[in-house]
């Protein structure tokens, strides 16, 4: 580490671990020194969800490197109170997620879906106002009752009798 008068201190085999360890802390260091040098100013700029994003990401670091400190000191932090400091900041976090996704999920937009729904169906009141009348005649619906109205011949209906009722032919028969 700084002294290598020191080696004799500890054991060779853990030598890489230290050094690992030691690159991280510096790491770690160097990302809580950037975190204290955002101005005020600069967190009040953002959006309250990133705002919530930023405090709840520093509250975790912090708890959780209080977490490390514990375990180099021979505490069992499953039996401290930062367990469930830990997570209660983690359910926070899920919840700020649940906002953040529900803001990127799509909208609908209501007026625009009620005038495609309108005008893709067929209304009765606004056909009358087109036609001048205030009610469609029998004639337009019916084709015999159109060809009445015309003075034409009516035309015999094509449509068959009712099919689960024999004819009368087959009625015949039966008596």
């Amino acid at each position: 580490m700084a002294d290598e008068g020191s080696v004799e201190d500890y054991p060779s085999e853990i030598e890489e671990y230290l050094t690992g360890f030691e690159f991280s802390l510096s790491s770690v260091q160097n990302v809580i020194q950037t975190l204290m040098s955002v101005s005020k100013g600069d967190h009040v700029k953002l959006d309250p969800l990133e705002q919530a994003k930023l405090d709840l990401m520093s509250a975790y670091t912090i708890n959780s490197l209080f977490w490390m400190y514990l375990v180099t000191q021979g505490v069992n932090p499953k039996e401290h109170g930062i367990k469930q400091e830990l997570e209660r900041i983690r359910t926070y976090m899920n919840r700020v997620k649940e906002m953040a996704d529900k803001k990127k999920a799509a909208r609908l937009d209501k007026g625009a879906a009620s005038r495609f729904v309108r005008s893709a169906l067929w209304d009765a009141e606004e056909a009358k106002a087109k036609s001048g009348t205030k009610r469609p005649s029998k004639a337009k619906d019916d084709p015999q009752q159109a060809s009445k109205a015309k003075g034409g011949k009516q035309k015999p209906s094509k449509a068959k009798g009712d099919p689960h009722r024999p004819s009368k032919a087959k009625q015949r028969k039966l008596s």
